[in-house]
């Protein structure tokens, strides 16, 4: 009778030490890599309003860049993960370098789009006259280091699904102090203005990304996997990427959705929705690194033909999921008589947001159940159903944050609908989860 507990508790020992190891360098990481833009607007911030405000338009627009091809992490890890769960650290690698090639192919691309079409493309976003000239300056320049933060999210899903995420949280730091040196070098020590700022961030990108390439080369090497191209790896990660940019393309539409409906409330309405949704993502990185360990794990059992170890590990983050947004929750009710003022000191935003506070705060359980199925569902592979439920979460959401205007409802309305779109997403993932219908075993889904 008493060997089964036992049992379960070594087990649940097992799958927290491995949560920890890697949930722990993957939040460090996701924590370090929004910096960057934090440590150029503070050093930008002193030329002058017009620069800071043509840096914030190209960093949105360099932003939006990037994210659409998060796949190529998310993919890469599931894909390295299988291979590794299944014996063939050969195959891992060559998996992981076509990841690589894509990023590369890609990153190509963009420039190509990008360099020509920069001053349409901050007209676009509404620049203004004067900070319009500084936008085009930044982001012709830091077009450059698109194909490096490509290669960085290509080969972080490498290392991850080798099951290291140390590495990844050792170059985002590193990067990140090489970024603050260089920007502070190069706009104020040689005088080159928010054009200093881009080429720093360049260089910085470039420097990560070739530490990335030095330990990805060495592995293959170690295990005799080819670096060249092979057109068929290639497309397979293309392909295997499509689902998860369908379903990332319909996350930012959400939130694009949520800013526009917010902004038709008010002044004191965005405001507030812009401090809210600044403390709804951080609170996401700390769910998010659950979620990457969840890929690399899961990714890990399935290749290593153990339907019932990824079955536990899922049980178990989802336990983590629930009691780290419980932990979020109770911290964004208790901190924000503290929080609220780092942001502004205007008595009617306040007002406006300490509902929508309390609102973000009762969700985040249902956040952490949402991120941690989304972890799994990547790792086993599973992304045209992810695509799907995206879709379909959209489709729900978006005509009742449309509504929240047109009834003269408020912000804490609106963030009333995004908890509805966190609990839309959570029961088609734990739908998904319960069906089985995930676990596909193999090196290969």
């Amino acid at each position: 009778m008493t060997q089964a507990p036992a049992a379960t508790r070594a087990a649940r020992r097992q799958h927290d030490r491995e949560i920890v190891m890697l949930a722990v360098p993957a939040f460090g990481a996701l924590v370090a890599e929004p910096l960057f833009v934090m440590a150029d607007s503070a050093i930008v911030g002193h030329l002058g309003t017009a620069q800071l405000a043509g840096l914030g338009v190209a960093s949105a627009l360099l932003g939006t860049a990037v994210s659409v091809f998060v796949f190529l992490a998310y993919a890469t890890t599931a894909a390295v993960a299988r291979r590794v769960g299944a014996g063939d650290l050969q195959a891992a690698i060559r998996q992981g370098m076509d990841g690589i090639w894509l990023a590369l192919l890609i990153g190509a691309t963009v420039i190509a789009v990008v360099l020509p079409s920069a001053p349409a493309l901050v007209d676009l976003f509404g620049a203004s006259d004067t900070a319009a000239p500084f936008a085009t300056t930044y982001l012709r320049i830091s077009s450059i280091g698109i194909p490096a933060m490509l290669i960085v999210l290509a080969a972080t899903g490498v290392l991850r699904g080798l099951q290291n995420t140390k590495t990844p949280l050792y170059v985002a730091v590193s990067g990140f102090v090489a970024n603050g040196v260089l920007n502070v070098g190069l706009v104020y020590g040689a005088d080159l203005g928010i054009a200093g700022s881009a080429w720093g961030t360049v260089i910085a990108q470039w420097g990560m990304a070739a530490v990335y390439l030095v330990v990805v080369v060495r592995g293959a090497r170690r295990h005799g996997a080819s670096l060249s191209p092979d057109a068929a790896g290639i497309r397979a990660s293309a392909q295997a990427g499509i689902p998860l940019l369908v379903r990332t393309l319909s996350l930012r539409a959400i939130l694009l959705i949520a800013t526009a409906v917010a902004a038709r409330l008010g002044d004191a309405d965005i405001a507030a929705h812009q401090i809210i949704l600044s403390l709804w993502s951080l609170l996401a990185f700390a769910l998010d690194a659950i979620a990457i360990a969840g890929q690399a794990i899961i990714g890990r059992y399935l290749g290593a033909d153990d339907p019932a170890g990824a079955r536990a590990a899922c049980r178990r983050m989802v336990q983590w999921g629930i009691a780290v947004g419980v932990v979020l929750g109770l911290l964004v009710i208790l901190s924000r008589p503290l929080f609220l003022p780092l942001f502004t000191s205007d008595p009617t935003v306040k007002d406006t947001a300490l509902p929508a506070l309390i609102m973000v705060a009762l969700s985040q359980p249902i956040c952490g159940v949402v991120f941690v199925l989304d972890g799994v569902l990547m790792g086993a592979g599973d992304g045209p159903y992810l695509a799907g439920a995206m879709v379909v979460t959209l489709a729900v959401f978006a005509p009742v944050a449309l509504l929240v205007p047109a009834l003269g409802a408020g912000l804490t309305a609106l963030w009333g609908a995004m908890t509805l779109m966190m609990t839309v997403r959570m029961l088609t993932l734990l739908l998904r989860a319960r069906s089985g219908r995930w676990v596909v075993t193999g090196a290969t889904r």
